[in-house]
């Protein structure tokens, strides 16, 4: 479509500027541009500041106006945002375009031959990052291309497209969200990494034949003509239907066939996804891939992601605010020795199956400090693992405290706390040396935070507050 004085409607800038990238790209193109977000201007002005230099811009915020919608000629839609929204619906019924910023990305990418993309219910953003990790050590020694990594990870690519070169490499995180869109497209990246499938976003899916749907479109448009690339990561030849030949899967066993890869974020988990992003890089661009685990020597990890926060007093503090689902936590979990984790769990419920996860904590964890809507179930059911711990080796003296007992040396304490604060509170009273902190909540953040950056921010702050210099423990 031709933008030139086309008027388009971005549904969503956001606290955190998601819709300024697209924003920028539609008027630099001669759109006139409408942003609307249900949150008050006084949430989004720093969002709003961003945009200040940019011309022709209008703002609707603190509502959605169903005239905005409807004499459009574009809409540029959160990848979020359900298919039955209302909105939406009323720009559909009136023959409104319809797009999404990863989609405006993927049509004007410069070459798809140079394009890699990543999806998976746990581990995408890590490899994600690994893989452009690897990438740009090799650029900085090559200078013949730049590394470009966006998607569900970072920034918005669209506001640097026009510096995206052929031989540049774009590697992008998607999202189920984002990939039904590019169903649409027909699009599928030159490389397509799955990481690996559990059940997550049914609240948005409705199935898990949905969601599994979803994830397949990163599959269904390569071209065997293009000698497109599929890798996966656990079982994942056993789910999804690869259309290329090319195409290589790694399993749980084959890290006790393979020397650990020298990383400083902990767990199998990212043993396996640094395999993955070796292999990545070296089908792009024939790397051997012990180099790329030696370019990882020096990758720290994202932010909420197994963040390294602090070590106090011989405990450490592991931020892993990213882990929505429970096959993330299940994973931030086995990174740690038996008795050690104090877990911090629950959140906004997705509608996932959260009791397999809770009795594993019980039975892995120190002490498990349940938050959130999901807080009760989650607490419920480590409790009645507990229980039947008790059955089996007997009982012993209980642990009283914040609504919290103990069954026994097999299974862990459970303190039911609501709060994130209040959980801190209680991790204060109840650490010891050779002890680890983690937050990895398994579900999400919406019940009591605008989003999971925002929750990790909050248990950085606290954590920082406990272990600096003079401190006292967070309150209560």
């Amino acid at each position: 479509m031709n933008l030139q004085g086309k008027k388009a409607l971005v549904m969503g800038l956001g606290r955190f500027g998601g819709g300024v990238g697209v924003t920028r790209f539609l008027a630099a193109r001669g759109a006139q541009v409408t942003v609307t977000d249900t949150a008050p201007a006084d949430d989004l002005k720093e969002s709003v500041a961003r945009l200040s230099d940019v011309r022709g811009v209008s703002f609707h915020l603190g509502e959605h106006r169903t005239e905005d919608f409807t004499t459009a000629d574009l809409v540029v839609v959160n990848p979020a945002v359900p298919p039955d929204n209302p909105y939406v619906a009323a720009a559909r019924a009136t023959g409104v375009a319809l797009t999404s910023e990863i989609r405006l990305l993927v049509r004007h990418l410069p070459n798809r031959l140079h394009t890699i993309g990543i999806t998976g219910s746990a581990g995408k953003s890590t490899t994600t990052a690994m893989i452009g990790h690897i990438l740009r050590h090799t650029s900085a020694g090559d200078h013949s291309f730049n590394v470009h990594v966006g998607g569900n990870i970072g920034g918005s690519l669209l506001g640097v497209i026009d510096t995206i070169k052929p031989n540049d490499w774009v590697v992008l995180e998607l999202s189920s969200f984002m990939l039904e869109g590019l169903r649409e497209e027909k699009w599928s990246p030159h490389i397509a990494v799955i990481t690996n499938l559990q059940p997550n976003h049914l609240d948005w899916h409705g199935s898990f034949e949905a969601y599994q749907h979803a994830k397949q479109a990163l599959l269904d448009y390569q071209r065997e003509a293009d000698d497109d690339i599929t890798i996966g990561g656990p079982g994942i030849h056993n789910v999804f239907t690869p259309r290329v030949s090319n195409f290589s899967f790694f399993e749980r066993d084959d890290l006790a066939l393979s020397p650990p890869i020298e990383l400083i974020i902990p767990g199998e988990h990212n043993q396996l996804n640094a395999r993955l992003a070796a292999a990545v890089v070296k089908a792009a661009i024939h790397q051997p891939e012990w180099e790329s685990w030696k370019s990882l020597a020096d990758f720290g990890g994202l932010t909420h992601r197994m963040q390294f926060v602090a070590e106090h007093s011989g405990v450490r503090y592991f931020n892993d605010s990213k882990a929505t689902t429970p096959d993330a936590t299940e994973l931030a979990i086995k990174s740690f020795p038996r008795g050690k984790v104090h877990l911090i769990l629950g959140g906004y419920d997705k509608g996932i199956d959260l009791l397999p996860l809770a009795r594993l904590a019980a039975r892995h964890c120190h002490a498990i400090y349940t938050i959130g809507k999901t807080g009760d179930t989650i607490a419920a059911a480590a409790e009645a693992e507990g229980h039947d711990a008790t059955a089996t080796h007997g009982p012993s003296v209980g642990v009283t405290g914040c609504g919290g007992a103990m069954w026994g040396d097999d299974s862990a304490a459970v303190i039911r706390c609501g709060t994130l604060d209040r959980a801190m509170a209680e991790i204060a009273d109840r650490v010891r040396q050779g002890d680890v902190v983690l937050l990895s909540t398994a579900c999400a953040s919406w019940d009591q935070f605008v989003n999971f950056e925002s929750r990790g921010a909050a248990f950085v702050e606290a954590v920082l507050k406990y272990t600096g210099e003079g401190s006292k423990s967070p309150g209560v």
